[in-house]
C-alpha cells in the first residue's frame, strides 16, 4: 500500500531528527560555462545505472553489485548530474521508473552519497505548489506532499500522503514505513469518501498502526461530520482492511415498537464460509418477549450456478400474559432462489423459486419495510429439473414440485404437487421423405407421445408441513398420443386434421351410495376406494382456414399515410368427443336398489386427479376471425427514405361455437377481444361477451333468440377494459442517449424475494436489514460539478394500471370492478429522488394502498424515508447510514410498524 517496495539501491538511513527535505526553489537551468566541470547536463530521456555512476566518481571505492533493474528517467526541463556533490536532479514533470515502481513529481533529487531520494512539488509563477509526488507500485498509489526514501534500511517518510485501501481513503500528516507490511502514521484521517481532501465525514486518529490489506489499529479516535467533532469516539479501534470476505459481528439496530416495546433488530454474525458460500444469522429481540430470527445464505459458482436461501421465523407476543388481549403467534417464511448458467450443460437444467410459509407473514411481520408485499394475495413456488436426450426423436424428461398458496384465507388454501413427472417425445413424421420437403396429407402425418404423472394435495396452514397434509393426496398418470396432419386445398386454403388418444391411470376412485336415514331423506355418501384403475378416451377434429389481405396504396407521393394493410384470418374448426357412458353407473343403495326419486348416474372417476370421461356425445363447430391492421407512415425526417410501419389495430378477434349434438342453447356467446395501440408504448385491451339468447323473468337463459324476444341481435353480458403501461424518460430519448441499467430479471427476482411485485407498482423492494432499495445497487457513473448544480435531464418513471369490468349476465347492468393505480419516481436532482404510489377504487369508493418515498444520496451516506399515511397498513420507515460496506453498521433507523392482527 504505502511505498510497499524500495525504489532503487541507495544506502544510509533516513535524515536525522530535525533534518528536512531540501526546500523548494526555482532552479534555473545552468549554462555550460557554470556547469563545468561540476555539472553534466544529460538528455531528457535516458537510462542511468547509479552504481556505475557512483564508481566513476570515486575509483578507489569498490564497485557494488548491479541494480536489479535499470532506471528510466524523464524530466521536461532538465536533468543534471553534480559529480562533485554526487547528486542527480530532475526538474519539472520529473519521472523515474524502476521495475514496477514509478515516481512522478515536480522535482526529484537523488543523493548518491547518502542513498536518499527526495521527491517534492514545485512552486509555479503564481506561487501555487504544484506537481506533488505520486508514487505507484502495481495497483497501489500514494499521493503525498513530499517523500524521502532510503535503500539500505528499507524505510521511508511521507508527508501529507493520501492512499486508498479497499473502500478506505487514508490521509496522514506523517507516515513512516518500517517495512513492506507495517506503517506508522501520525494525525491521520480515514474515510470512505471519494474526496479525501474534503470528506463529508472522517475518523481522526492521533496514532495509527497500518498493515496493508489487513487492518488498521488506532489509539484515540473520533468521528467528524462536516469537520465537526461528534461524541462518537473510542479509546482505541480496530478496522479490518482485507479485500476478501471475512466473518464478523453485525451490529443490531435499536428502537422502540409501540406493540412489542424496545428492541434490538437485525443483529447477528456473518460467516464467510468459503469463496462460493456465505451465511448470515440475524436475530430480533423485544422487551415484551417477542423474538425473531433470520438465516440467509448466498452461493455462487461462476459459469455454473448461483442462488440464495432465506429462512425467517418470528414469535410474536401481544400484550402481557394474564391479560384478556394476550396472544402469541408463530409465523415463518422460506425463500429459495436458484438458477443455472445457460451455458452450463444445456441438456440438464435445474432451477428453483420457492416462496412459502405462513399466509399472514408479510402482512404481520414486525421486521417488514416492504408494505407493498401486504397486497400480494398468493405465494408461489416451483422446483424444476429437466433432462434432454438429444437425437431423433428427441426425448425430454421433466420433474417438478410446485406450490400455490392463497394468503387471503387459511382453509384449504394451499395446493401442492409432490412431484410432477413429465416426459415427451418430439414429433415423428413416419411417412416423410428422407430428402426434400414434406408435401400433402400423407407426408405431414405426425405423432407425439406425452406422459404426465403427479401427486396432488390440498391442505391448510395448520396442517402444512405435517404428516396430516398427505391424508387426501391424489395420485395418477396420464398418457397422451396426439396425431395430426395438414395440407393445402385450392392453393389458398389450409386444412388440418387431428386426433388424440388419452389413457389415464389413477390410484384412488370414489364410490357413491344412496343411504336412507330412516326419515325418508336420502343422502349420497361418497367412499374412497384405494387401488389402481384406468380409463381411456379419444377425440378427433378438423380445421380449415386461410389468410385474406386487403391493401390500400396512396396515389400521392408526399401523403402522410403511404399504405394500409388489413389482414383477416378466418378459421372454421370441428371437434367431436364420443360418449363414454361405460364409465358411468347408477347410484344405488347398499343392497343394489334404486331408492332415489329419479335415476342418477355417477362415474367412479369423479373427484380423482383427472376429469372423468364425458357421458354425452359432443360435436361442435367453431368459428373464429382474427383481424390486424397496419399502416406505413411517411417519416418527418426527410433524410429517411423508407416509411415507418405502425400498427393501427394489433388484434380484433371474434370467436363463437355451435353444438351440433345439443337440443337447445346450441350457440355459444360471441367473444370479442381487441388490442388497440394508443401510442407506441401504450395498448388498450378490450373484451366483451355477447349472448344471442334471451332471459326469462327469473333471469335464466331460454332457448329463444334475443332478437325474437324484442331485443337486439346480441345481448351484452360482460365487458372489460385494461390499460397497463410503464413509461420513463428513456422512452423519449434516442437509443444512443440511453444508459444501461441493471438487468431487469435480477431486479425482479430480488423484488419477489423480499415480498415485492415484479412490476414495481408499489415501488422497489427494500432489504429487511438496511432499508436499501435494490435499484440503488450497482456502480453509478460519477456526477460532475455542473450536473450536481443543474439538472439538464430529469429522470422519471411512471407505472399506470387501470381495470374495469362490466357485468350484465342477469340484468345487473353494473360495473362491479373499476380501479386505477399509479406509481412513479422522479429524480428532482442528481441526488434527490421522490416517488410514491396511490390509487382509487371506483366500485367501492375509496383510496387504495398509498405510499410516499423520499431518497437522498448524501454522497458518502444514504437517506430514505418511506411513509404509508392511510389505511390499515399505516407505517413509516426512516434510515440514514454510510454507503460503504466496511462501515455499514454505522447507521440510524426508526420505524413505526403497522398494528398486528392476532
Amino acid at each position: 500500500m504505502f511505498l510497499t517496495a524500495s525504489l532503487i539501491g541507495w544506502s544510509q538511513e533516513l535524515p536525522a531528527s530535525g533534518e528536512t527535505i531540501p526546500p523548494v526553489e526555482k532552479t534555473k537551468k545552468p549554462t555550460p560555462e557554470t556547469a563545468k566541470p561540476v555539472l553534466d547536463t544529460i538528455k531528457k530521456d535516458s537510462t542511468v545505472n547509479l552504481d556505475e555512476l557512483k564508481v566513476a566518481n570515486d575509483s578507489t571505492k569498490k564497485k557494488k553489485g548491479a541494480l536489479e533493474y535499470n532506471i528510466d528517467s524523464y524530466a521536461k526541463d532538465y536533468k543534471e548530474i553534480d559529480r562533485k556533490k554526487n547528486i542527480i536532479t530532475l526538474y519539472n514533470e520529473a519521472k523515474i521508473v524502476y521495475g514496477d515502481v514509478t515516481m512522478e513529481a515536480g522535482k526529484i533529487i537523488i543523493d548518491l552519497n547518502s542513498g536518499n531520494v527526495y521527491a517534492q512539488g514545485i512552486v509555479d509563477t503564481a506561487g501555487v505548489y504544484t506537481q506533488k509526488p505520486v508514487f505507484t507500485q502495481g495497483a497501489n498509489i500514494v499521493k503525498p506532499d513530499s517523500i524521502v526514501f532510503n535503500k539500505d534500511s528499507r524505510k521511508a517518510l511521507t508527508y501529507n500522503s493520501i492512499t486508498a485501501q479497499g473502500e478506505f481513503n487514508v490521509k496522514a500528516e506523517t507516515t513512516k514505513r518500517v517495512n513492506d507490511s507495517v506503517y506508522y502514521m501520525r494525525n491521520a484521517i480515514f474515510t470512505t469518501s471519494e474526496d479525501p481532501e474534503n470528506p463529508n465525514y472522517y475518523f481522526l486518529a492521533r496514532k495509527i498502526k497500518f498493515v496493508p490489506k489487513k487492518k488498521i489499529v488506532t489509539g484515540l479516535v473520533n468521528m467528524y461530520i462536516a469537520d465537526v467533532p461528534t461524541p462518537l469516539g473510542l479509546p482505541f479501534a480496530y478496522f479490518p482492511m482485507t479485500t476478501e470476505r471475512k466473518s464478523g459481528v453485525i451490529v443490531p439496530a435499536f428502537g422502540n415498537n409501540v406493540n412489542q416495546g424496545y428492541f434490538l433488530q437485525n443483529g447477528g454474525y456473518y460467516f464467510a464460509v468459503n469463496d462460493y458460500l456465505d451465511l448470515t444469522v440475524l436475530g430480533d429481540y423485544f422487551t415484551n418477549g417477542s423474538w425473531g430470527t433470520r438465516v440467509e445464505s448466498s452461493y455462487r459458482n461462476r459459469y455454473k450456478f448461483n442462488g440464495s436461501f432465506r429462512f425467517l421465523y418470528e414469535n410474536q407476543i401481544q400484550s402481557e400474559r394474564g391479560f384478556s388481549d394476550f396472544a402469541q403467534t408463530n409465523r415463518y417464511n422460506i425463500n429459495w432462489q436458484h438458477s443455472q448458467d445457460p451455458k452450463n450443460n444445456p441438456n440438464s437444467r435445474f432451477s428453483a423459486s420457492v416462496n412459502l410459509g405462513s399466509s399472514q407473514f408479510f402482512r404481520q411481520s414486525f421486521n417488514q419495510v416492504n408494505q407493498g408485499a401486504t397486497l400480494n394475495n398468493t405465494l408461489n413456488s416451483s422446483i424444476n429439473y429437466t433432462k434432454t436426450f438429444q437425437g431423433e426423436p428427441q426425448v425430454v424428461i421433466n420433474t417438478s414440485v410446485s406450490h400455490q398458496q392463497n394468503t387471503n384465507t387459511t382453509t384449504d388454501n394451499i395446493s401442492m404437487t409432490l412431484p410432477t413427472l413429465q416426459a415427451s417425445v418430439s414429433r415423428v413424421f413416419p411417412f416423410a421423405p428422407k430428402e426434400g420437403a414434406k408435401k400433402g396429407l400423407i407426408h405431414n402425418i405426425n405423432l407425439q407421445y406425452n406422459l404426465r404423472g403427479e401427486n396432488r394435495l390440498t391442505t391448510n396452514d395448520e396442517d402444512f408441513l405435517t404428516g396430516r397434509m398427505f391424508d387426501n393426496m391424489l395420485s395418477g398418470m396420464q398418457h397422451s398420443i396426439p396425431i395430426s396432419t395438414n395440407f393445402k386445398v385450392f392453393q389458398y386454403l389450409s386444412v388440418g386434421l387431428n386426433a388424440n388418444y388419452d389413457e389415464s391411470w389413477v390410484f384412488q376412485t370414489f364410490d357413491q351410495i344412496a343411504v336412507d336415514d330412516g326419515t325418508g331423506t336420502v343422502e349420497i355418501v361418497t367412499e374412497q376406494v384405494d387401488g389402481f384403475d384406468s380409463f381411456r378416451t379419444y377425440s378427433y377434429g378438423a380445421n380449415i382456414g386461410t389468410t385474406i389481405y386487403g391493401n390500400w396504396q396512396s396515389t400521392k407521393e408526399n401523403a402522410k399515410i403511404q399504405a394500409i394493410r388489413h389482414i383477416i384470418r378466418p378459421t372454421v374448426s370441428y371437434n367431436a368427443n364420443p360418449s363414454f357412458d361405460q364409465y358411468y353407473e347408477q347410484i344405488l343403495d347398499e343392497q343394489g336398489l334404486d331408492i332415489l326419486p329419479e335415476e342418477r348416474f355417477f362415474s367412479r372417476f369423479q373427484g380423482t386427479l383427472y376429469t372423468p370421461p364425458g357421458q354425452n356425445f359432443s360435436s361442435n363447430i367453431g368459428i373464429a376471425v382474427q383481424n390486424n391492421i397496419e399502416a406505413k407512415i411517411r417519416e418527418r425526417d426527410t433524410t429517411k427514405t423508407e416509411p415507418r410501419k405502425v400498427s393501427l389495430l394489433k388484434s380484433l378477434n371474434f370467436n363463437t361455437a355451435y353444438n351440433l349434438a345439443g337440443d337447445s342453447l346450441n350457440w355459444s356467446p360471441l367473444q370479442v377481444r381487441g388490442v388497440i395501440p394508443l401510442t407506441q408504448k401504450i395498448d388498450l385491451n378490450l373484451d366483451a361477451n355477447f349472448d344471442p339468447y334471451a332471459l326469462d323473468n327469473n333471469n335464466a337463459r331460454v332457448n329463444t333468440f334475443n332478437v325474437n324476444n324484442g331485443g337486439s341481435l346480441f345481448r351484452l353480458t360482460r365487458a372489460g377494459a385494461r390499460l397497463n403501461f410503464r413509461l420513463s424518460n428513456k422512452d423519449f430519448e434516442k437509443k444512443e442517449d440511453q444508459e444501461d441499467g441493471e438487468d431487469e430479471d435480477i431486479l425482479e427476482n430480488r423484488n419477489l424475494q423480499n415480498g415485492g411485485r415484479d412490476d414495481d407498482l408499489f415501488g422497489a423492494a427494500v432489504d429487511f436489514a438496511d432499508g436499501r432499495q435494490f435499484q440503488e445497487e450497482g456502480n453509478k457513473d460519477p456526477v460532475d460539478i455542473d450536473e450536481q448544480r443543474y439538472r439538464f435531464k430529469v429522470p422519471w418513471s411512471l407505472n399506470f394500471a387501470y381495470t374495469m369490468t362490466y357485468n350484465n349476465a342477469q340484468r345487473q347492468n353494473e360495473i362491479n370492478r373499476q380501479s386505477i393505480m399509479v406509481s412513479g419516481d422522479v429524480e428532482l436532482s442528481p441526488r434527490w429522488s421522490v416517488g410514491g404510489n396511490t390509487g382509487y377504487d371506483f366500485a367501492n369508493g375509496g383510496v387504495s394502498f398509498t405510499t410516499i418515498r423520499f431518497n437522498r444520496d448524501l454522497e458518502d451516506w444514504r437517506l430514505s424515508f418511506n411513509w404509508t399515511p392511510i389505511g390499515p397498513q399505516q407505517s413509516w420507515f426512516f434510515f440514514i447510514g454510510i454507503k460503504a460496506g466496511a462501515l455499514s453498521d454505522i447507521k440510524w433507523d426508526q420505524r413505526r410498524q403497522p398494528d398486528p392482527v392476532f
